[in-house]
C-alpha cells in the first residue's frame, strides 16, 4: 500500500489491493512520511473501509479538524453496537457519529449542553439503542475523560436507530418516532387504559408501528387488502377496529395517507392483543 495522503502521525489515506481507499489507523505509522511513501504494514493497527470512496473522503476531511481519539471512540461504540444488536450497522454512522460525538465533547468542554427533547420517546420506544447509548457515554468518558449528560445517550441511540434502517436520514428517525409516539397515545386514550410495556404483545407491536411509520413516510403504504378478512375484524374486535380508525384520521389529517385494509387488520389486532391484557 502506498501512502497517499498524511492526515498526522498516527493515521493516513491509502487504497487497499483491491483499489479502494481506506483510512488506516496505527501508532506512528506516518511519522517521517511522505505521500508516495510505502506504508509500514506491521505498525498498522485499525482499518476504516467504508463502502464509498466519497465517505471515505468526507471522514477524511473530517479527521482534518478532529483528535483521532475521537473516530477510535466512535468505531469501538459501533463494533459494540453490531455485538449488542446482531446486527451490521450502516457504514454511513463512522461519518455522522463521529461529527456529533466530537462537537458534543467540545460543547460539554464548554460547559453547553443541549437538552434532548425527545429522550422519553427514545428511552421509551428504542430501549436497547439506549442502553448502547448510556454504554458509549461510559466508554467515551474512559476514552477522553470527558463525561457527557444522559441526554446525549438519547442522541447517540438515534444515530444507532438511523444507521439501522438503511441509513435513512436522521429527520426520517425522528418522525417515525413522533408517529409511534402519537399512535400509542391514540391507543392510550380510547381505551382510558395503561399499556404493558413489558409485555410480549407490546413489544410486538412497538415494532410493527416503527416499520410502519418508516413505510409510510417512505409512501410505501399500498392500498390494498383482503375484504373478507378487513369485514371479520371490523365486526370482531369492534373496540380496537374504532380505535384504528382514529388512527387512520390522525395519519390523513397529517401525513394525508390513509391505512390500507392490511394495515387496518394488522393494528387492530395488535391492539386487540395488547389491550385484552390490559383490561383483564
Amino acid at each position: 500500500m502506498i501512502i497517499e495522503k498524511v492526515l498526522n502521525n498516527n493515521v493516513l489515506l491509502t487504497r487497499n489491493a483491491k483499489g479502494k481507499e481506506v483510512i488506516v489507523m496505527g501508532r506512528g505509522i506516518s511519522f517521517n512520511k511522505v505521500i508516495g511513501d510505502r506504508v509500514d504494514e506491521h505498525k498498522i493497527d485499525k482499518i476504516f473501509m467504508l463502502n464509498t470512496n466519497e465517505l471515505t473522503a468526507r471522514l477524511t476531511e473530517l479527521l482534518n479538524e478532529i483528535p483521532v481519539s475521537h473516530l477510535e471512540v466512535v468505531k469501538a461504540i459501533v463494533e459494540h453496537a453490531g455485538t449488542v444488536l446482531g446486527t451490521e450497522l450502516n457504514d454511513n454512522i463512522y461519518l455522522t457519529l463521529t461529527d456529533h460525538i466530537s462537537y458534543a465533547i467540545e460543547r460539554q468542554k464548554k460547559g453547553i449542553e443541549f437538552k434532548n427533547a425527545m429522550l422519553f420517546e427514545i428511552k421509551r420506544f428504542y430501549k436497547k439503542e439506549y442502553a448502547i447509548g448510556q454504554d458509549a457515554i461510559r466508554m467515551i468518558d474512559e476514552a477522553i475523560g470527558v463525561k457527557l449528560p444522559e441526554d446525549e445517550a438519547g442522541f447517540i441511540a438515534l444515530h444507532i436507530v438511523n444507521a439501522r434502517t438503511d441509513g435513512a436520514e436522521m429527520r426520517m428517525t425522528i418522525e417515525m418516532t413522533e408517529i409511534v409516539h402519537h399512535i400509542l397515545n391514540i391507543v392510550t386514550y380510547h381505551y382510558g387504559i395503561v399499556l404493558d410495556e413489558s409485555s410480549l404483545s407490546y413489544s410486538r407491536f412497538l415494532t410493527h408501528l416503527q416499520y410502519f411509520s418508516m413505510r409510510l413516510l417512505r409512501k410505501e403504504v399500498h392500498q390494498s387488502g383482503e375484504d373478507f378478512l378487513y369485514d371479520q375484524v371490523s365486526k370482531s374486535y369492534k373496540q380496537a377496529f374504532d380505535c384504528v380508525k382514529k388512527i387512520d384520521e390522525y395519519l390523513q389529517n397529517t401525513y394525508q395517507q390513509s391505512l390500507s385494509k392490511d394495515e387496518y387488520v394488522y393494528l387492530t389486532i395488535h391492539i386487540q392483543r395488547i389491550t385484552m391484557r390490559a383490561e383483564s
